[in-house]
């Protein structure tokens, strides 16, 4: 198989891309450049002019901000069939936060300018990165409102209780999940430190709701976890 159908591949197995014609999709193709990022590896950063779309191949990209302390806030996690910079590449304005390769990456790039003609030709991609920015646009306002109004005890109860029911597998004594990144990646995603993050791992241990072997995870009492949402306790 060649490069360039190697890039008609991975191109259809994108969402924004599915619908798109065996030719229109071999005239997209000849335009995306092919990059590798290592893990750790930082594809943009804020503020950075925006150059076209990111579309990941292989590998997972993390989407941040950070303030002037260092700190981070992870905004989203993408994997395989997914896009970053969606919104820049329309409005023009620089990106507006940085991406990371959270793990060894293959990305297709597109230009803003060969998007553009492209999405000219056909609407129907426009509509796609559309709804993509506005479920992405979801995403950021839950952030804000658990950031604004959720204690740290209910944001992990939150990521564990999503881990569990997207790709939770059910052992002897409940549901296995592995987080999805380090403590300290973690905290980035909760908007705080690693030190409050293992100490609420470890009270949940200690209450019976589930069991802690470093990343590996088994929820014991997901009901239980799954209240913490609502009462904070």
């Amino acid at each position: 198989m060649s490069e360039l159908d190697n890039r008609v591949t991975a191109l259809g197995a994108t969402s924004l891309f599915a619908n798109l014609s065996l030719e229109e999709l071999r005239l997209l193709a000849a335009h995306a450049v092919r990059r590798n990022y290592a893990q750790g590896e930082l594809l943009f950063a804020e503020g950075d002019a925006c150059r076209g779309l990111h579309i990941i191949v292989t590998g997972k990209l993390r989407i941040f901000k950070s303030s002037a302390s260092g700190r981070e806030q992870v905004l989203a996690v993408e994997g395989p069939g997914g896009s970053v910079a969606e919104l820049p590449v329309f409005d023009g304005a620089p990106y507006p936060a940085s991406v990371v390769a959270a793990e060894d990456a293959q990305i297709l790039f597109l230009s803003r300018s060969d998007l553009h003609s492209f999405c000219l030709a056909h609407p129907e991609v426009s509509l796609k990165l559309l709804a993509v920015v506005g479920a992405r646009l979801r995403r950021l306002v839950g952030i804000i409102e658990e950031l604004s109004f959720a204690t740290v005890r209910q944001r992990l109860a939150a990521v564990l209780v999503r881990q569990a029911q997207q790709d939770g597998r059910p052992v002897g004594d409940g549901i296995e999940i592995q987080l999805p990144g380090t403590h300290q990646e973690l905290a980035h995603q909760l908007g705080t430190v690693r030190e409050l993050v293992s100490r609420n791992l470890m009270r949940l241990q200690a209450e019976g709701l589930l069991l802690v072997d470093a990343r590996r995870i088994t929820i014991l009492d997901l009901p239980g976890l799954s209240a913490i949402l609502e009462s904070g306790v």
